[in-house]
């Protein structure tokens, strides 16, 4: 090989989205005549590459996906980009190793034996696809590639003519004309307060365990049958709620008492005492049982791709409270309505006259906030029974405005919601609640494209999208399968899991030596336990993190935080990095554009919305849905930017 005609790429991050450069690189290599002769492609990262960090098959099957197994890929599906060269997306690989199980130990075919395409996953079986999927890439290497891997941590990158010199941790160096950031998640510094607790455990003999990937912890630390609070309750807290009761030897059981609830809990002896808290109260709200990833029933009439076109067409950057929010709040009251006038009809007072009104009410012809509302509800105080009306900004706060004369009131109450909400759940499409959340998480789709790159205000993604509809469309439309609160009220009924209340105060009591939290809403003593879990993430946020390599490419002057502009002016970190557009390449400290660069994944927060989420197999068609495989065409662009030198 001529290694001076040979393009050498470094990728830093070999999970999901490092994969899906490479992948791109080999497609986009095999299908053009590059102007090299030669690519060299340096894997850097010390987790085995394909799954990276967070899909290790090795961990505990436990630890479920959010998504089923119809919905996420590795390999792209869009006309237009390369052929890719081998593979497909994971329902199509789960399908074809239950045929012939090749490459799989025992436990993973056994959980393939029960997996259908609406099933959702373990985290463990789908890195078993990723690194798989890498292997099938790796054994159809075109001609003049190769790949080398170094499981090593990337610790530094330095500018050289025609790209950098990257510094490993091991002391290796690496020359190479490109560099792809692609991190994932990654540690972060914690905040004062975490900071305090950890300080406390240390000095008075308490346990805490800061934020961290659950697959992470060493779950065994936490003692047998002593109270332990976990402060969170969205998607990490089930991964916690599973390793200390099932991962101890527990069993859910279905119910043999009626009324009951779905699930009974047995208990192994070896439990801990969960005493759980969010802001909420409650834990996010469960998926609908649907047949796809969106409601087949759910046509969205107000946010569409003719309304953002408008915008686009008339040259205005919309706004999000403005603009956005009142027509995705209209799809919602209508996938409500019409749903309730559907599967409910004897709720509604002349339903057909009741729908024809309603659509009228939420023409968009007037853009004044309390015009329309106030029509709508007028209308619907006039045909719907009380029980049956819409509160959509309570159903993100279901003990808003409630208090408790005690904890076992209060847990009394969440139980009944969870049943509920699993309830809801098994209806699908036949359930008004779930409908219209599932309006909110379509319209999330096409919000994705619409709000990105600059596509909405500053303000209004600090203050709007950001500031309160994130963590509430998120409660409503990002819970885990409903086999979760259905596990999680049979082991309150088994009072194995208790519960703070809504707007936790936590504290330190140091003469008790115990972590103590306490609900304003909730009449009862505060709670108290010698452990504390966050059963959350580390912060997603660039300049809280503690990555050699970004603190050494942020100290140079290479990349930077990208500051917005909020109300009144006021500057404002945001959690990513300053980027400019297609392919991302980091903007400099100085303004310009760092050439060779790329950024790919989670570090795009503050560029991208829902970063996190997996790439979408059969993504549906049309401009406003190309979040689906939005992360798969940024990794296509970068391909081709590197190959194009």
């Amino acid at each position: 090989m001529d290694e001076s005609q040979t393009n050498r790429v470094a990728l830093i991050g070999a999970g999901p989205r490092g994969t899906s450069v490479l992948e791109r690189l080999l497609a986009n290599w095999a299908a053009q005549t590059p102007e090299s002769t030669a690519l060299h492609i340096h894997v850097v990262d010390p987790f085995p590459a394909g799954s990276g960090h967070v899909w290790q098959p090795e961990q505990s099957r436990l630890y479920l996906m959010n998504t089923q197994s119809f919905y996420p890929t590795l390999i792209p599906e869009e006309p237009g980009l390369a052929q890719p060269l081998t593979g497909g997306s994971f329902d199509q690989w789960r399908e074809a190793r239950r045929r012939d199980g090749a490459g799989l130990n025992a436990a993973e075919k056994a959980e393939l034996a029960v997996l259908d395409s609406h099933d959702f996953p373990s985290r463990a079986l789908y890195g078993r696809y990723l690194r798989q999927t890498l292997e099938g890439l790796l054994n159809r290497l075109p001609d003049g590639v190769e790949v080398t891997f170094h499981e090593t941590l990337a610790v530094a990158a330095r500018p050289v003519k025609d790209g950098f010199d990257v510094e490993l941790a091991n002391g290796a160096s690496l020359t190479v004309g490109s560099v792809v950031l692609a991190l994932g998640h990654i540690e972060s510094r914690l905040n004062p307060e975490q900071r305090s607790f950890k300080r406390a455990a240390d000095e008075q003999g308490l346990l805490y365990f800061p934020p961290a990937p659950p697959a992470d912890v060493d779950w065994r630390a936490v003692p047998d049958n002593e109270p332990v609070l976990v402060r969170g309750m969205g998607l990490n807290f089930f991964d916690v709620m599973g390793q200390l009761t099932e991962g101890r030897g527990g069993t859910f059981v279905e119910a043999g008492v009626p009324g009951a609830g779905v699930l009974e809990y047995r208990a192994s002896g070896r439990e801990p005492k969960i005493i759980a808290a969010s802001r909420r109260g409650t834990p996010y709200r469960a998926k609908a049982g649907l047949d796809g990833y969106y409601p087949r029933s759910i046509t969205m009439r107000y946010l569409t791709e003719d309304a953002v076109d408008r915008f686009r067409a008339a040259g205005i950057q919309p706004g999000f409270d403005h603009d956005l929010w009142p027509l995705l709040h209209r799809d919602a009251l209508w996938a409500y309505y019409s749903t309730l006038a559907r599967s409910q009809p004897t709720a509604i007072k002349d339903p057909a006259q009741f729908l024809a009104d309603l659509e009228d009410a939420l023409q968009p012809h007037a853009h004044t906030t309390t015009h329309w509302e106030g029509s709508v509800g007028d209308l619907v105080e006039k045909h719907v029974v009380s029980s049956r009306r819409l509160n959509l900004r309570g159903l993100a706060a279901p003990l808003a405005g409630r208090t408790f004369a005690s904890r076992g009131e209060l847990d009394a109450a969440i139980t009944a919601y969870l049943d509920d909400d699993a309830r809801r759940s098994a209806l699908g499409e036949a359930d008004p609640v779930k409908m219209a959340i599932g309006a909110l998480h379509t319209g999330r789709a096409i919000l994705k494209s619409v709000v990105a790159d600059g596509g909405i205000t500053d303000e209004s993604w600090l203050a709007g999208l950001r500031g309160w509809f994130e963590s509430f469309v998120e409660g409503l439309a990002s819970g885990a399968p409903a086999l979760r609160s259905e596990q999680l009220a049979a082991l309150a009924r088994a009072g194995v899991v208790s519960f703070v209340g809504p707007d936790p105060k936590f504290s330190v009591d140091r003469g008790e030596r115990v972590f103590r939290a306490v609900s304003p809403w909730v009449h009862d003593a505060p709670v108290e336990a010698p452990t504390l879990i966050e059963a959350m993430s580390p912060a997603n946020r660039v300049g809280m993190n503690v990555s050699p390599l970004l603190e050494q490419l942020m100290a140079d002057g290479l990349v930077r935080t990208k500051i917005m502009m909020g109300g009144e002016g006021a500057p404002v970190q945001t959690t990513g990095l300053d980027v400019e557009p297609h392919p991302y390449r980091p903007v400099a400290a100085n303004g310009s554009v760092t050439k060779h660069l790329f950024v790919l994944g989670l570090q795009l927060s503050a560029t991208q919305w829902g970063t996190a989420i997996a790439a979408e197999a059969r993504p549906r068609t049309g401009p406003a849905y190309a979040s689906g495989q939005r992360t798969l065409r940024d990794a296509d662009e970068i391909a081709r930017s590197i190959l194009a030198r």
